[in-house]
Formats: C-alpha cells, structure tokens, sequence
C-alpha cells in the first residue's frame, strides 16, 4: 500500500509554473475632521493654602457646568493634573511662604464646531483662564480608516493585474495580505488653521463674539502588502 506524497511547501519565490508577484497597496484620503479637543487651565492663587483651593474648586465646578450645558455637542471632558504648590520668598535668615498656586487642567472633546468656537471664546473670556487648541481628529471608529483600507487593498489588486497583463498573464491565486496599518496626520493643527492659546487675567465686561474657527482638513493614509501568483507567462 503505498501512501499519498504530501504537497512540497510553497517557495519562498515561487516556480515557474506558479510565479509570484508582491505588490504594495495605498490610498491617501483628505476628509472633514469629526472631532476636536481644546485644553483649559484654570488658576487660582492667594496668600492661604484653603483660600486658594477653594477658589480653584469654585472655578473649576463653574467651568464644567460651562461645558456640560452644551450637551450633546461635548462628546467627553477629563480632567488632567491638579496642583496646589507654595510660592516661596527669602525672608532673614529662612524662607517663608509668600503665596499659593492652583493649577488644574481640563481637556473638552466636542463634534459641533459651531459650539465649539462660542464655547473657546465664553472659557477664554474667564478669569485667569487659559485655553489652548483646537486639536482636530477623526472619531477612532470613523468610516474614513476603514474606506482608506478598502481603497488600498483594491490599489493593490489593481496594480498586480496590470504588472501581470504586462507578462501577457493573469493572476491566480492571492497568497497573502499584510495591514501596515494607516497613519493620520499629526493632531496638532498648522500654524496658519491653529487658534491662538488665550490666557486672560480679567473678564470682560461683555461676552465677546463667538470665534469662527476653520477645520483642519485630516489626511488619512492606508498601506497593504499583497502577494499573488500568476499562471506561467510566455517570455
């Protein structure tokens, strides 16, 4: 009784009866941002640590009511660092406590850039508050990654018919697909599409206009690797 041979393992780089072809798949898509993200720091300071915290704790409570009462155009607030640190002067011989410093920093995400921009403007026009951004995104589960992936897988398979039509073949067979992951384009927008960071020591009298803010495009980039192999061309 003889027994079946087992198939040879596949070549590194294929035979001449089943020639493989590697070929790298890209698409580049320029889209509207979905999101955007503004930092704020509050301050406080005064000449005794409890009056000190207090009134940061009275700012920050009335800074996220502030962002809270924008409801669904705010899709997330965190809160970063929190300090409370002396200021120290020489005095004589020793040092003494000279003030306190009161620092929290808070970070709004929002999908409603109309709100955003008057939002930026009623925190910057708050007492010693600074706000720094806009930063512009796309959502993490956004519908752009996944259409970036499709449209570089379909490059890739593109670009492997035509390389085969060129040797007067066609493909056979797809033999693997490698994700090299997409790439977006830095958060931090450019200079000429940033907002000025606004830091204030005193509010206005009046509530200052609203900021009309430009989005920043996003550039998202999506790359495969694919391998095939072609029917034996006639060279």
């Amino acid at each position: 009784m003889t027994t079946p041979r087992e198939a040879p393992p596949p070549t590194p780089y294929g035979t001449p009866e089943a020639p493989r072809l590697t070929v790298r798949g890209e698409a580049h898509l320029e889209v509207d941002p979905e999101i955007a993200r503004i930092g704020i720091t509050l301050t406080s300071r005064g000449k005794d640590r409890r009056t000190t915290l207090d009134d940061l704790t009275h700012r920050n409570t009335h800074t996220l009511d502030l962002i809270r009462s924008y409801g669904d155009a705010v899709r997330h607030i965190e809160t970063g660092t929190v300090s409370i640190s002396p200021e120290l002067t020489q005095h004589g011989r020793g040092e003494r406590i000279r003030t306190h410093h009161g620092t929290v920093h808070l970070t709004a995400e929002l999908t409603d850039f109309t709100a955003l921009g008057e939002l930026t403007t009623r925190l910057a026009d708050l007492t010693l508050t600074r706000v720094d951004g806009p930063w512009w995104d796309l959502r993490p589960d956004s519908p752009t990654h996944r259409r970036a992936r499709a449209q570089a897988v379909q490059d890739a398979v593109q670009r492997a018919r035509e390389y085969a039509e060129a040797l007067g073949t066609t493909l056979t067979a797809l033999l693997e697909l490698a994700d090299l992951g997409t790439e977006d384009t830095p958060h931090m927008a450019p200079a000429h599409h940033r907002m000025r960071t606004m830091a204030y020591s005193e509010a206005a009298e009046d509530t200052p206009a609203a900021l009309d803010l430009e989005p920043q495009r996003q550039h998202v980039h999506a790359e495969v690797n694919a391998r095939f192999t072609m029917a034996p061309p006639r060279l």
